[in-house]
């Protein structure tokens, strides 16, 4: 008997520095548990929004010490992923409408959509770059072998804006409160969702029990 592969969500905003380091510590996790993922683009800003406004209190006052102490920890993780963080740059704290409308375009093909992604994420994360400036995302498309002037034009139609401001709502619905929102389903028409790059072992545990159920 073949058994069927846990699939989970995997919300994210290219915007933020801790999806940045949860996109690429989920992948060997997904490797050892045989896990299959879908990768949903959504707009953090409007869970914000939304649901977690505060977030935005927090960010008014840069010097707070929870705020200073959260960029050196995200850097040591960084440092232990083995992954560049330039961060915060000039550009922080950055717009993502346009690059998250180009994710939503590529989510039908995820292969294309995870190449994006990781690229994205190392541009702005890695290289300091604006990716709320179409041309530098164009650049990036261009870069993995997409058409980068065909994603934007795509990106800025009606299809992509809905999808986006769809897979947000969905996010929300579901009890997604920030980037990244992951979700893991146990096998009976439930799930459970966990928040951030630190409860990735939870979600690998999580994995394992469902695969062994």
């Amino acid at each position: 008997m073949t058994m069927t592969k846990t699939t989970i969500d995997f919300f994210f905003d290219l915007s933020s520095p801790w999806t940045f380091l949860a996109f690429n510590n989920v992948q060997p996790i997904l490797a050892e548990t045989g896990a299959q993922v879908r990768w949903r683009p959504f707009l953090v800003g409007g869970v914000f929004n939304a649901v977690n406004p505060r977030v935005y209190e927090m960010r008014a006052d840069p010097e707070q010490k929870a705020m200073k102490r959260s960029f050196g920890w995200l850097k040591e993780w960084a440092q232990a992923a083995g992954l560049p963080m330039n961060f915060p740059s000039p550009h922080h704290p950055v717009k993502s409408v346009n690059a998250m409308r180009c994710a939503c375009v590529l989510e039908a093909d995820q292969p294309a959509l995870f190449r994006f992604a990781d690229a994205a994420f190392r541009a702005y994360f890695g290289e300091a770059r604006n990716i709320d400036d179409p041309a530098e995302l164009a650049a990036i498309a261009d870069a993995i072998g997409l058409d980068g002037a065909d994603l934007l034009r795509r990106a800025g139609e009606q299809p992509a804006k809905d999808a986006l401001r769809a897979n947000t709502d969905e996010a929300i619905a579901r009890g997604a409160f920030g980037s990244p929102t992951i979700f893991v389903p146990d096998g009976k028409g439930g799930e459970t969702m966990y928040f951030g790059n630190d409860q990735l072992p939870l979600v690998r545990e999580r994995l394992k029990t469902a695969n062994q159920g």
